[in-house]
């Protein structure tokens, strides 16, 4: 039983990495307006911070990325980034 959670655990890692990556460049792009960089950059902290759970860290960076979604300045490249990593990051669950 220890280790499909280690798998899990492996899985979960790989996932937030990705979305990690994935938030960076979108961070980076200095086409982005400043709330949506701002926001990317919140979403990397709260996916960063290893004292919460993987589900609670996941569920906070989504709600970040929602807010965002409806931006009428996001152009639609990032748009459809940030839809992409919420699809990555509703696979996680506590």
């Amino acid at each position: 039983m220890p280790r499909k959670k280690s798998v899990v655990k492996e899985e979960y890692d790989r996932i937030l990495q990705e979305a990690i990556q994935r938030l960076d460049r979108i961070s980076q792009n200095r086409s982005a307006p400043k709330n949506i960089r701002k926001a990317t950059t919140d979403a990397m902290e709260i996916l960063r911070n290893e004292e919460i759970s993987y589900g609670m860290r996941s569920s906070k960076a989504i709600a970040i990325l929602n807010e965002i979604m409806n931006d009428i300045n996001m152009p639609f490249p990032i748009r459809s980034e940030i839809l992409l990593i919420v699809g990555l990051l509703e696979k996680i669950r506590d």
